[in-house]
């Protein structure tokens, strides 16, 4: 879990009736950060700042969040409640929590009309906890689906996952909200787990075989996005952990087919909160694997609901 990694804490805050959620992971201690966003339609907030060449040098929690743009109101809830803390970059009079955010789109997914909002975003902080924490139809994750190629209607269940790698002292750990338009698979054996459903919805229409049969582009909306967090106790500084979030798309890719397209917002955040000395090819090499791990534990945790099929839908039938 993400938790492995000391001075990680997780929280989740959702809305079942809605199909909304959103998912904070605070490090009040502070953390070096990355970003990459690789998709061609991000909905981020203060992801500029982490460029090395800025002032900013630690960031104090990352919040993920469902609710497309309007879901980015969260995060400052998550302010408040570490400022109230007396957490954050000290600016004098008081000081200012730095919160990176990224969002999926789920409007399709219960009621548009609720999106998580500061009063959520203050929720999933009281919520966070260092232990174990949940996956799947949770947080961020509550309204993800995958396999839009086809459209709503062929797509099914996604989720939000973990996983985590250790390495003698390293420790090499993802958090992901898989919500993407391409299918799901197993980076082991390139099965698909979940995904575009076939005509009769009995099983997978194949996303890639779908595009090799007809090269033109079917729901192009952009509602679609994997957005995630890997975690290391290794040392970095800025640059190294912008390399490692870039690394970390490795296992969007792994487990994603496609991944990274026009209508996709996929980004990864990184933080570094040790001083384990490692190798930051090492380090991002570890994080693809991580993260393509998460991928596959957000798809088996999650369960049919909001009329979409899950993994377990037809796991129980192989």
């Amino acid at each position: 879990m993400l938790t492995d990694v000391k001075g990680i804490l997780v929280g989740h805050a959702q809305n079942y009736e809605a199909g909304t959620g959103c998912t904070v992971v605070l490090c009040k201690g502070g953390a070096v950060a990355g970003v990459d966003v690789r998709g061609g339609a991000p909905g981020t907030r203060e992801t500029d700042l982490l460029a090395p060449e800025n002032l900013v040098q630690k960031v104090h929690a990352i919040y993920l969040s469902g609710g497309s743009a309007f879901g980015l109101d969260g995060a400052s809830g998550v302010m408040r409640f570490l400022e109230e803390n007396n957490v954050g970059f000290d600016v004098g009079v008081t000081k200012v929590p730095i919160v990176p955010a990224a969002v999926i789109f789920d409007l399709n997914v219960g009621d548009f009309r609720i999106r998580p909002d500061f009063k959520m975003g203050y929720e999933a902080c009281l919520n966070a906890s260092d232990g174990v924490f949940a996956t799947g139809n949770v947080g961020a994750g509550t309204g993800a689906t995958v396999g839009k190629y086809l459209g709503d209607q062929h797509s099914m269940k996604g989720g939000l996952g973990t996983h985590s790698i250790k390495v003698g002292d390293l420790i090499v750990a993802g958090l992901v909200v898989v919500n993407c338009r391409g299918d799901v698979v197993d980076p082991a054996t390139g099965e698909i787990l979940a995904g575009a459903l076939n005509e009769t919805k009995t099983g997978f229409a194949n996303t890639m075989e779908l595009i090799k049969r007809d090269l033109a582009s079917k729901n192009a909306f952009p509602g679609n996005t994997t957005i995630g967090v890997v975690a290391t106790n290794a040392s970095l500084t800025k640059a190294q952990a912008k390399k490692v979030a870039s690394m970390a798309h490795n296992g969007y890719a792994m487990a994603i087919r496609p991944v990274h397209t026009l209508v996709d917002g996929d980004t990864v955040f990184c933080l570094s909160l040790g001083k384990v000395s490692a190798d930051v090819s090492i380090v991002g090499a570890l994080a693809a694997e991580a993260m393509a791990g998460s991928i596959v534990n957000a798809i088996k945790s999650a369960a049919p609901i909001y009329g979409r099929p899950a993994y377990k839908s037809f796991a129980a039938g192989k």
